[in-house]
């Protein structure tokens, strides 16, 4: 399974893609996997036991997340997505890979991303999904209303993807949910030293976590439906 089998760019075309520009240029695509890929990258997805995102290593993933995060930052399909954002040559950009398999309710609030990122792409590789709205994307128009969307929210489910430009207003998040959410996540950012520092500052969580995740779960557990942290 190569990385053009799995991720292809024409498929951003489909009729029910939605790309918008308010309240800031983002880009919902339904259907970005191809069907037969689901048992492989079931299969080969990492094993994380902590919540949260965490830095892409090749050694945590077997070789069809391996092709599709090779997929997600190639040049050709960032320059695809920037197209649809308004920016130019995306390609260009250094790319920061992390990947989450388990949340707690903590996660989610309502924030911007920081400014050391251009454009941020999310692509969901759960097979199924409780039928509530908990833990389901929302692009919104504020900081401080969960419930004041901009689109329709995304349920994450296998194959379903979003791209956003990061931007002061770019306010995204998602209800308090707790347990197993799979997603890839790539931002492209403005220099490779920020990419080390997110790196270096990912890793650290990641063992940080390993050591006291209880705690982190017991922190979000109260966690306000809109809470929000600006970046």
């Amino acid at each position: 399974m190569n990385a053009a089998t799995l991720l292809d760019p024409a498929r951003l075309d489909r009729p029910d893609t939605l790309v918008a520009t308010s309240p800031f240029p983002f880009m919902i695509a339904h259907g970005q996997l191809p069907d037969d890929a689901r048992h492989a990258l079931d299969k080969d997805f990492p094993r994380y036991t902590s919540a949260g995102f965490f830095p892409y290593d090749p050694d945590d993933c077997g070789p069809s997340v391996n092709a599709l995060v090779n997929g997600l930052t190639s040049r050709p399909f960032a320059d695809a997505v920037g197209r649809r954002l308004g920016i130019d040559d995306l390609g260009n950009y250094p790319t920061l890979v992390t990947i989450c398999r388990m949340l707690n309710r903590r996660h989610g609030t309502i924030h911007t991303d920081s400014k050391s990122k251009v454009a941020t792409a999310l692509l969901y590789l759960n097979s199924q999904w409780p039928d509530t709205s908990e833990g389901c994307l929302r692009f919104l128009h504020r900081i401080d209303d969960i419930d004041d969307i901009a689109a329709p929210e995304l349920t994450p489910l296998y194959g379903e993807f979003a791209v956003f430009r990061r931007g002061e207003n770019s306010f995204h998040g998602h209800l308090p949910y707790e347990g197993e959410r799979r997603v890839i996540q790539v931002a492209w950012l403005t220099s490779e030293d920020e990419k080390r520092r997110k790196t270096k500052r990912g890793n650290f969580s990641r063992a940080f976590k390993k050591l006291l995740g209880k705690l982190d779960t017991r922190h979000g557990a109260g966690r306000d439906r809109s809470a929000s942290h600006r970046d």
